[in-house]
C-alpha cells in the first residue's frame, strides 16, 4: 500500500504540475499580477446573481474542507518523511497551483446550472458536460462517482476523525483498549467518534444553508487563532528562522543518507512527499473546491476564480507557518509521526505549559477537522445529486453513509487511512485535469479580456 500511495501518485503529481504551468503561462502569471485583487475580493465580495449561498459563505465552505488535518498533520508528516526540503516543494507546487485554482473557480461559475429545485449543479461534472460537450458526460459521471467515494473514503471523513482521536489521545492518554478491526482502539476513540458523528449528522442533515452558517462562524475564527499561535511560536524562536530557511533550501536540492542518525532523506522523497501532502492540503487540481464555489451568488466567473485563488493563499500560509514551527523547534528529526510532531513543536515552541500547549493545538486541529468533514460532505452530496438526477432519497442515504464513515475513521489505523486518501485524491483529479486542459483556451480568452492581463 505504501508503494502504491507514494509512487503510483507521481504521474498524477506531474499532471497537476503541468496543468498549473499551462495556466500560469496562458494567464500570463495571474497568481502574481492579480493576487492583490484576489485578496480584496475575498473580503469584499459581490453577492449579486443566482446561487444558493453568499460568496463569503461558499468561500468558507471551501476553506472548511481545505483547512483540515492536511495543514497540520499532513505538513508535519511530510517533513518527517521527506525532510525540511519537502516544504520548499510543497510551496512550489502550490505557487503553480494558484493558476489552476483560478481556472477551477472560473469554470465553476461559467458552466453551472440550476435544477428545478433552485439548487446549483456546478463543479467539474458540470463544466465537463456543459463545457466539453454531451459526449463527455461519461467522464463527468466518473468524476462525480470518484468525488463521492473520495469524500467518504479519503479527504472528508476518515482522515479528519482519525486526526481528532490522535489529538485527544495526547491530552487524555487512554490506558484501556479494545480490539476492533484487528486494531487496538481506546474507549476514548469510541466516545469521541460517536460525539463527532452525532454533531456532524445534526449539521449535515440540515442542508447547505445550515452548513454554510456553521462554516461562516467557525472557520475565520479558528484560522486566526491557529495562525496567531504559530506566529507567536515563530517570533519566540526568531533567531532560528534564518537557519530554518537555509535548511529548507539545502534539503530541497541535496540528498543525505542520514540526518541526526534517524532517517534518510532524498530530493525525490522531498519532492513527492511535499507535493503529495501539499495537494492534500490545498486541493489544487483535484476538482473539489469548484463544487462549493459554484453555489456562490455571483455573476462574474473571473472574480470567483480570483476568490478561489485568494482562498488558496490562506491554505498556503497555514502550511508554511506550520512547517516553520516544526523546523524552528527542530522536532521534525524526532522519531514521531502525525499530530505528535506538531504537538511537540507547540510544546517546545511556546515553552509555557505542556498541557496548555497541547490543548491549544488540539482545539484548533479538532475544529479544522470537524469543519472539513462538513465541507467535504457538500462535495460528495452534490456529486451524488448529479449522478442520480437529484434523487433526494439517494442523497439522504449518502449523507448517512458519510456520517457513519466518520465514526469508523476514528477506529482505523492512521497509515491505512492516509494511503487511501492519497489514492482516491489522485483518481479524482484525473477527469478534472483533463477538463481543465481541454477548456484552457476558453479560460484564457475570457479571463485576459475580463482582467486586463494583456
Amino acid at each position: 500500500m505504501n508503494f502504491i500511495a507514494t509512487y503510483w501518485y507521481v504521474p498524477i503529481l506531474l499532471l497537476i504540475f503541468i496543468t498549473g504551468i499551462i495556466y500560469t503561462i496562458k494567464l500570463k502569471g495571474i497568481q502574481f499580477r492579480r493576487l492583490g485583487l484576489a485578496l480584496k475580493l475575498m473580503f469584499k465580495p459581490s453577492n449579486e446573481g443566482a446561487g444558493e449561498v453568499s460568496v463569503f459563505q461558499a468561500l468558507c465552505i471551501s476553506l472548511s474542507a481545505t483547512i483540515g488535518t492536511g495543514n497540520i498533520i499532513g505538513v508535519s508528516t511530510s517533513l518527517a518523511i521527506g525532510g525540511a526540503g519537502s516544504l520548499f516543494w510543497m510551496f512550489i507546487f502550490a505557487l503553480v497551483g494558484l493558476a489552476t485554482k483560478y481556472a477551477e473557480g472560473y469554470l465553476a461559475i461559467r458552466y453551472r446550472k440550476m435544477n428545478d429545485d433552485g439548487e446549483v449543479i456546478g463543479g467539474p461534472f458540470a463544466y465537463i458536460e456543459y463545457g466539453m460537450g454531451k459526449k463527455f458526460k461519461p467522464l463527468a459521471k466518473i468524476f462525480a462517482f470518484l468525488a463521492a467515494v473520495c469524500a467518504v473514503m479519503g479527504m472528508g471523513t476518515m482522515t479528519q476523525s482519525n486526526g481528532i482521536v490522535d489529538g485527544l489521545n495526547i491530552i487524555f492518554k487512554p490506558t484501556s483498549y479494545f480490539t476492533i478491526f484487528n486494531n487496538q482502539v481506546s474507549l476514548l476513540a469510541i466516545v469521541a467518534g460517536l460525539i463527532v458523528t452525532v454533531l456532524s449528522g445534526i449539521i449535515l442533515f440540515g442542508g447547505l444553508k445550515r452548513i454554510s452558517i456553521v462554516c461562516e462562524k467557525i472557520v475565520p475564527f479558528m484560522a486566526i487563532l491557529y495562525i496567531s499561535t504559530c506566529l507567536i511560536i515563530i517570533t519566540l524562536n526568531i533567531k532560528e528562522v534564518p537557519n530554518a530557511f537555509v535548511t529548507i533550501f539545502k534539503m530541497a536540492f541535496s540528498s543525505k543518507s542520514v540526518i541526526g542518525g534517524i532517517a534518510g532523506y532524498s530530493v525525490l522523497k522531498a519532492i513527492t512527499t511535499g507535493a503529495q501532502k501539499g495537494i492534500f492540503a490545498n486541493e489544487a487540481g483535484l476538482g473539489s473546491t469548484p463544487i462549493a464555489l459554484a453555489t456562490s451568488k455571483t455573476t462574474n466567473p473571473a472574480h470567483e476564480g480570483l476568490v478561489s485563488m485568494g482562498a488558496m493563499v490562506v491554505t498556503m500560509a497555514i502550511c508554511l507557518i506550520t512547517g516553520l514551527v516544526v523546523i524552528v523547534t527542530n522536532v521534525w528529526t524526532l522519531p514521531l509521526e502525525g499530530v505528535y510532531i506538531t504537538n511537540q513543536a507547540f510544546i517546545e515552541g511556546l515553552a509555557f505549559n505542556e498541557l496548555f500547549s497541547s490543548i491549544l493545538l488540539i482545539v484548533c486541529l479538532s475544529t479544522f477537522a470537524f469543519t472539513s468533514m462538513i465541507g467535504w460532505c457538500v462535495y460528495g452530496e452534490k456529486s451524488v445529486a448529479y449522478l442520480t438526477n437529484n434523487n433526494k432519497i439517494m442523497r439522504k442515504i449518502y449523507i448517512l453513509i458519510y456520517v457513519l464513515s466518520i465514526f469508523f475513521g476514528a477506529l482505523l489505523k492512521v497509515d491505512l487511512i492516509w494511503n487511501l486518501a492519497d489514492i482516491f485524491n489522485g483518481l479524482m483529479a484525473i477527469p478534472n485535469l483533463i477538463a481543465l486542459i481541454a477548456l484552457s483556451k476558453i479560460v484564457k480568452e475570457e479571463s485576459i479580456k475580463e482582467l486586463n492581463l494583456e
